[in-house]
């Protein structure tokens, strides 16, 4: 999402230690229930100012995560050099996403939901129709970027493979089978890579 020089973003947090508390895993866990639950009551989390957790592990900022599927093949894109996260770019990427802000509120349902609508719609195009449903989580503590944030993962499973980017950040797009990617997997984001080696054994 972008702000301006003047506006600092407040996103969706959860300490840490609840994570723990809850279940600590590493990687892929199918298990969502006890996690959601918790982690997305209002009595736990809070809005904070982006630019102070991005370096602070003692909060994980919840992230939507959404792998767009055709028959078998899924979206991927590059990361470019305008906008988005800096660490994260020249990294392939199946997933689309990112925070959820103080500004995402929804009457007749969650700021979550409404956050990752606003998401999508940000960052690309997606001109068919489709049917949703939760994956899993993913946790990544081995890096800067994985240990300050916790993927909420969904698919979108396509009608036709009419997905395209909206934003400029998002380049060299396509639909690939899963097996090219793993073949290229040196080439994505470690939370792609933790997704594709989830998707090829399911």
């Amino acid at each position: 999402m972008a702000v301006s020089s003047q506006q600092v973003e407040h996103v969706l947090v959860v300490p840490t230690l609840l994570f723990h508390e809850i279940g600590y895993f590493e990687g892929f866990c199918e298990n969502t229930e006890p996690y959601l639950k918790t982690l997305l009551d209002s009595a736990h989390t809070s809005y904070r100012p982006r630019n102070e957790v991005e370096d602070d592990p003692s909060y994980k900022q919840l992230i939507p995560y959404c792998i767009f599927r055709h028959e078998g093949r899924v979206f991927f894109y590059e990361r470019g050099k305008a906008g988005g996260e800096d660490r994260l770019k020249a990294k392939r990427s199946i997933g689309i996403g990112g925070h959820i802000s103080s500004i995402d509120h929804s009457e007749n349902g969650s700021a979550y939901h409404e956050g990752m609508s606003r998401e999508i719609d940000e960052e690309v195009h997606v001109e068919t129709t489709y049917r949703e449903q939760l994956l899993g989580l993913i946790n990544d503590d081995s890096n800067d970027v994985g240990r300050v944030h916790l993927g909420i993962v969904h698919v979108f499973d396509l009608d036709a493979p009419k997905v395209r980017p909206r934003e400029e950040s998002i380049i060299e797009t396509g639909f690939a089978t899963l097996k090219d990617c793993i073949d290229d997997r040196d080439r994505f984001e470690t939370w792609s890579q933790i997704c594709l080696d989830h998707l090829v054994t399911t």
